[in-house]
Formats: structure tokens, sequence, C-alpha cells
């Protein structure tokens, strides 16, 4: 794309940002929470592409700057001093475009939200159980090195250790927008616990990553909730096992894609305070009926898609963790790393960024910038 057709498409931004500043300090939007939140968005976006638009201007000013003093000035310092702007601004023209154009393609309006991630056991019994824990002490690690916090919401622990299911908020900035690469099946190649012969088995585990939704993303008519209490079981000492801090949840909901109703279930056990197991059943709620009301969304990204790298499709086998090998293979970008232990421990980001190189090269070639 020529210099001119890139300009083009960036007039206005200017503009646009001058008037999101201004209508985000206006007290009838602050007002109107769910305009609000869209423009603040609205406003980031555009404070990153001002700013790199700006700095795309003062290179092509600076290469014409140095193309007119090479072609008139005879002072060897001067032009000395101009062909190394002129060769500094031309070497970072390119890598700004690329910037530029990333930024001009639309971003995912999940992308910024926290995260509920749900992690299931697959196939295999009790080590898809204890596979499914091993995920999850590996998001912990990773969120805590991002400076995310982690809430446990629901889990239903297996026999032999891990977890049949396990439910968990991530909060912190831009959650979504990175953990998204995480949803689909995982599959663990390895010597059980349990196996007596040495063999390897395969097992697997399933993680679904859902956008959390605010208050102001789905209408719940909570007069209509109907709320049970009962004794939450297991360790956690006597206050636990006497007091009703367990939290149930039923609410009959039409879904708008399908027009048929259906009653949605949730309990929520995970603190001793029976107000904070209910706010979190009412996240986990709210999220349910977002994450349905958008399948058409996530469908239709999926339809458009040749190359699936975020899609939130949970039935794709997405990575393979070899134990033997000590091999961690991306299925989705061919992806392969030798440093099991260390993916293990979180250090997951090297994996996350590649798959955001694969997904933003698809974009560019379907946006045709």
């Amino acid at each position: 794309m020529s210099d001119n057709s890139l300009l083009s498409r960036l007039d206005g931004i200017d503009a646009r940002f001058a008037e999101v500043s201004t209508l985000i300090t206006d007290p009838s939007v602050i007002a109107d929470m769910r305009r609000y939140v869209k423009l603040t968005k609205e406003y980031k976006d555009l404070e990153r592409l001002t700013n790199t638009t700006h700095r795309y201007r003062d290179l092509l000013s600076a290469i014409d700057e140095a193309k007119e003093i090479l072609a008139n000035e005879s002072d060897s310092d001067m032009r000395a001093m101009a062909k190394e702007q002129l060769d500094e601004a031309t070497a970072a023209v390119p890598q700004v475009e690329e910037e530029i154009k990333l930024l001009l393609i639309p971003a995912d309006p999940e992308d910024g939200k926290n995260a509920i991630v749900e992690i299931r056991g697959g196939t295999g019994g009790d080590e898809a159980a204890i596979f499914a824990g091993d995920l999850f002490k590996m998001y912990v690690k990773y969120c805590e090195s991002k400076g995310w916090s982690v809430a446990v919401s629901s889990v239903s622990e297996g026999a032999a250790g891990g977890y049949k299911e396990i439910v968990f908020a991530v909060s912190g900035e831009g959650v979504y927008g990175t953990m998204k690469y995480e949803s689909g099946v995982h599959r663990v190649q390895r010597v059980p616990a349990t196996e007596t012969q040495g063999r390897v088995h395969t097992s697997a585990a399933t993680v679904a990553v859902l956008p959390e939704a605010e208050e102001f993303d789905v209408e719940i008519n909570e007069g209509e909730i109907k709320w049970d209490t009962f004794r939450s079981g297991g360790a956690g000492g006597q206050n636990v096992n006497k007091v009703e801090s367990g939290v149930r949840l039923r609410y009959m909901w039409r879904n708008p894609n399908t027009g048929v109703s259906e009653e949605i279930l949730i309990e929520c056990t995970e603190t001793r305070d029976q107000p904070k197991n209910k706010e979190r059943a009412l996240s986990r709620l709210r999220t349910f009926i977002y994450d349905k009301e958008h399948q058409k969304y996530l469908d239709d990204i999926a339809s458009r898609r040749k190359t699936m790298v975020s899609t939130g499709d949970r039935s794709a086998k997405i990575r393979t963790y070899n134990y033997p090998q000590g091999r961690i293979t991306d299925h989705r970008i061919n992806y392969t790393v030798y440093n099991l232990q260390g993916f293990m421990d979180g250090d997951i980001q090297d994996c996350i960024d590649h798959l955001i190189v694969a997904e933003n090269a698809e974009k560019l070639k379907e946006s045709e910038i």
C-alpha cells in the first residue's frame, strides 16, 4: 500500500479522538454505563492509533526533509546527517506501517474483558482429572506472572487427585484477549502414576475460556431467580459444614437464537461468605447467558476463518503435552518446543505470542489493507 493510500485511511482519526475525549467527560454519557464503557474502549484504541499515526507522519516528514537537504545542500556534514536521518527513518517506516494496519483492523470487542475459565477432565479417567489439575496449576502460575488475579468459583475433585471440573475467574487487563487462545482440547501423553508397567497413556482435558459478562452486557430479571442455600461439604472446618454458605440458583432463560426456554442451574460453594457466593453465582449466570447469546458471533468468525487460531471452539484438539519427549506441540500453528517443565510452570507466553502473530497475519490477509 502506498503512503498516500495508507494516510487516506487515517483521515479523520484525530478529529474522532478529540470528539471521544470530550464525550467521555460528559455527565450524560457517564450516566449511561453501557455507552460510557464502549466509548472508553474506543478512546484507548484511538489513543494508540493516534500516537502511532503521529509517529508515522513524523517519519515521512523526516524522509522528505532529508531528501531535500541531500538534493540542495553541499555541506558535507549536513549531507552526512541527512543521509543518516534518511536511512533511520526509511528503515523504521515498514514496521510502523504494519502497526497501523493492525490497529486499523477492528479489535474483538471482547478482548479487554476478564475471563471465566472452565477446565474439565476428558477421556482418560483418573489421569484426565490429574492432567486437568496440572493445567489449572499452569494457568495460575501464568496469571501470577501477568499480575492477574484468580478466583475459583466451582470445583469437582477427581478420585485420584486433580479435578473432574474446575471453574475460575481471571481478572486483569486484556485477560480474555490473551487467554482465549487456550480454548480447546489439550492432550497429554505420559505414564500415569497408576500405571504399573510403564506404558504411555493418552488422556485429554477440555479448556473453555469465556469473556466475563458485565451487569450491563445481559439483561437478567433478578426477581425471577430462585435461590437455595445449603451447607458446603468437604474440608474447611466447622464453619463450612454447619453454616449454609453454599448457594444454588435456578433461572429460566429463553435463548433468543433458538427460541427455546431452558433452566439454568448454578452452584457456588467456594467461600464461607454466602453473599460472596451469591455474587460469584450471578457472575457465572451472566457469563453463561452472554456466551450463549454471542454464539452466533463466534459461529460467524468460524465460518469466515480458514485457519482457526482463536475461535472458542471447544472440540478442536489444539495442543499435545508429550512427557517422554519433554515436548509441547500446538497443532494450530505447528509450534513445537522442548521445554515441557517450564511450560507447565506457567511459561506459556511465547506460545501465545506466536498464536497472536498468526492471527494478526490472518486478519491482515482478510482485511486486504
